[in-house]
């Protein structure tokens, strides 16, 4: 597996991480025993950056990672987020330094570990300055409980302001073929700044994959239920469209999901992709991805058979999207 920089100063990862909200269930049932599987695959395929959060299972997906760690003997580069109420209204965010300070210390203590290299703002307070957050960062840096700091789904205009303050080590936000805000602006930020972007669902929540996800067998809790690409006529009309992508990737000898990840990976050196998954076989499926190469022509047919903008529907519903900051 490539490396790639997790931040202005911090350490290589492995190009790929791994994401861990599947962990907690919200995709539906899971065991220990399935998701063990898929973290031995991930550390000897040389994944060694796993994101995961507070809110995942409320805690649950961390404290899989640390009794993983803690069994196998194995540590990855971790990031953990914290931020977002649990148990409050969609979105409620809390960045008071006293509950992110709680948040982080019980992260700490569900991964088992003193130190965690990334921690983010999983959503941002708007009743408290950016600027202040930051500087609430920059002590747990200073104490030694973190590596870098990042912020998730904020705006650039936002992490210009943080990074005034201190250098920002990473942003995660929503980017793959289908979702393609951070093209306006958010990249490019984060390039001119030495800020490492990490997108989560980059293979466009299981839908740039050799084989669709049902709707229609979507848990309750399954939060892409109620997504408006998930929604007919917007399903059916992505699938059509999909389609000529899957086409061209069997053309290239590729499976459809290690093509998508390429994508995202050749988008620039600053990007660390954290496709999400639970599945030991699954991982395998786009293990591959940074080892693929495009051409112009690649690139060329891929930006004609997906366009920017081609995804039918928004990528979150109204009540969904509470929290994120939006620009342009």
């Amino acid at each position: 597996m490539k490396k790639r920089k997790l931040g202005f100063d911090g350490p290589d990862v492995s190009a790929i991480g791994l994401g861990g909200m599947s962990f907690s269930g919200i995709f539906g049932t899971t065991n220990k025993e399935e998701s063990f599987e898929c973290l031995d695959a991930a550390r000897d395929h040389g994944i060694t950056f796993i994101d995961t959060a507070e809110i995942y299972g409320k805690g649950l997906s961390e404290e899989l990672i640390g009794e993983y760690q803690k069994a196998r003997g194995h540590s990855f580069k971790i990031a953990t987020k914290g931020g977002i109420i649990i148990g409050g209204k969609r979105g409620e965010a809390d960045n008071s330094e006293k509950a992110l300070r709680k948040a982080l210390e019980g992260s700490l203590k569900r991964l088992r570990i003193e130190h965690v290299e990334l921690y983010y703002i999983h959503r941002r307070d708007f009743s408290i300055e950016i600027e202040n957050v930051t500087e609430t960062l920059v002590k747990f840096k200073r104490e030694g409980k973190i590596g870098g700091f990042g912020f998730s789904e904020i705006a650039p205009s936002s992490l210009r302001r943080a990074h005034a303050v201190h250098p920002v080590a990473a942003i995660q936000n929503e980017y793959s073929l289908w979702t393609r805000y951070p093209d306006l602006g958010m990249l490019q930020t984060c390039r001119e700044l030495g800020v490492t972007f990490v997108p989560f669902s980059p293979l466009a929540r299981g839908m740039l994959t050799d084989s669709y996800p049902v709707p229609d067998r979507f848990t309750e809790i399954d939060f892409r239920k109620n997504m408006p690409r998930f929604l007919e006529p917007n399903y059916s009309a992505n699938c059509r469209l999909i389609s000529g992508f899957q086409e061209f990737a069997r053309s290239r000898g590729w499976n459809t999901t290690s093509t998508a990840l390429a994508w995202v990976l050749d988008q620039g050196e600053h990007l660390v992709p954290i496709p999400g998954t639970r599945n030991a076989v699954h991982l395998k499926e786009w293990i591959g991805a940074s080892e693929i190469n495009f051409s112009d022509e690649d690139r060329s047919r891929i930006g004609k058979i997906l366009p920017i903008g081609f995804a039918h529907g928004d990528r979150y519903s109204d009540e969904q999207i509470v929290g994120v900051e939006r620009y342009c």
